[in-house]
């Protein structure tokens, strides 16, 4: 189906990411996560043109020096067609169960994004923080795309807003709704480290059906099975609120021969028509 999705010119793969559920949440959740790092290198491997991405990749939650490692590795190997998407994560007892402190998840995200930079761009990489330290290190290879893979941010926070205005690329919400994404976009680019860097917007057509702790919520938005038409002017919507890529709702389907059949369908009926 990856194989698939890149004939047929799609942008992009991107890979939910949990390391453990807890059997409480698993019924809401599901407990079938890959890792993202190494489910979006397969895919790159199998693929051509189309880029991976995380959605979302939980940065404090591994050693930032493994994580720029794996990353330009990736961007190396597949040419430059990585984009990482950071998150913060916000599911407590998975991160009790790593043994990462919950509390100070947005202080190690910042700090992890500043040392991963810093590996990516540095001849002499070299950082001193409270969560990572390192000198005397080389760090090899560089990331294929300059001035290093393309860093997104998920959430919604006004913090991770202001790691996106320093860091990203591009911002990725989950709990926004679509009609305030244009005065957070404004947020991120009115922040005094703003550094103009902000090209991309994710957005979903079913974002809006899972709200805060993965409850589902009803949508009328981003229901499946609905028409051309519909679909278009939806995308056609949220692109004038400031979103530059999104995906379509998939409707409940029996077969994987009805996912080569409708993402064949959205390719050859939705894209040229909101390109």
């Amino acid at each position: 189906l990856a194989k698939w999705a890149d004939r047929l010119g799609y942008a992009m793969i991107a890979v939910p990411e949990h390391h453990v559920i807890p059997q409480g949440h698993v019924e809401l959740s599901g407990p079938h996560y890959f890792n993202a790092y190494s489910a979006m290198a397969y895919l790159a491997g199998a693929t051509d043109a189309i880029r991976v991405n995380s959605c979302i990749a939980l940065l404090p939650t591994q050693n930032p020096i493994i994580t720029a490692k794996a990353l330009s590795t990736m961007d190396w190997l597949s040419s430059g067609r990585v984009t990482v998407t950071f998150g913060v994560g916000w599911l407590k007892q998975e991160f009790d169960t790593l043994r990462v402190p919950f509390a100070e998840r947005g202080a190690i995200a910042e700090e992890y994004t500043q040392a991963i930079i810093e590996l990516w761009t540095s001849v002499t990489p070299e950082f001193d923080g409270k969560y990572v330290s390192f000198r005397d290190v080389a760090f090899e290879p560089k990331c294929v795309q300059q001035p290093h893979v393309p860093i997104w941010f998920g959430g919604d926070a006004d913090a991770v807003l202001k790691r996106t205005a320093r860091y990203g690329t591009g911002w990725w919400p989950f709990l926004t709704k679509p009609t305030d994404i244009p005065a957070r976009i404004d947020f991120i680019k009115s922040q005094p480290d703003y550094s103009g860097r902000l090209n991309e917007v994710f957005y979903g057509m079913s974002t809006d059906r899972v709200g805060d702790g993965h409850v589902a919520r009803a949508d009328p938005d981003a229901r499946p099975r609905q028409s051309r038409e519909q679909i278009i002017d939806r995308l056609s919507e949220l692109g004038d609120l400031g979103v530059t890529i999104s995906a379509v709702p998939i409707p409940p389907l029996n077969h994987v021969d009805e996912y080569f059949e409708y993402t064949q369908w959205i390719a050859e009926e939705i894209m040229p028509a909101v390109a």
